[in-house]
């Protein structure tokens, strides 16, 4: 069996017709796994840290963190070194607080007593450092640039 011209030219026209339809796919495909991809990366939201309120008790002022674990990892250890001001700017004590651990995609709450302190004489607390930030595979790289920090209380929680 041939073909005859004319029926040549169709099936050209036809394999034509199907390069470009899956030409058109491929392209749909890809923006597909660029879109997919977006949003997981999205989702891998970081740490978040709130001082969510100070309270006085008989002899010390307690504070309570919210730790916020938006990434696709655990968090086992992390310790941040932490200064208090009074309201006038001046430090007035420097605290080493372990935050950790919290899993992945969990939200954990650190209540910790500032011992001999009355909360209205904390001005501010600002996060001078994280001394450790450890994850199951060891240290997590760029810790402090995942970590987004705010506060509830009437106290600025800042670095």
């Amino acid at each position: 069996m041939h073909a005859s011209n004319g029926q040549r030219e169709t099936i050209v026209k036809s394999a034509g017709q199907c390069r470009g339809w899956m030409n058109r796919l491929q392209g749909l495909l890809l923006v597909t796994l660029l879109l997919m991809l977006i949003t997981v990366q999205a989702d891998d939201g970081g740490l978040s840290l709130e001082l969510n309120k100070l309270e006085d008790t008989d002899d010390a002022c307690r504070a309570y963190l919210v730790l916020d674990n938006g990434t696709a990892g655990p968090v086992e250890s992390l310790r941040l070194q932490l200064v208090l001001f009074d309201p006038e700017g001046v430090i007035t004590r420097r605290l080493a607080v372990q935050a950790g651990p919290v899993g992945a995609g969990k939200t954990s709450v650190r209540i910790f007593d500032v011992s001999g302190q009355q909360c209205g004489d904390i001005g501010r607390i600002l996060l001078n450092d994280i001394s450790e930030c450890e994850g199951p595979d060891g240290e997590i790289a760029d810790c402090a640039d995942l970590l987004e920090l705010s506060s509830r209380a009437d106290v600025p929680f800042d670095d």
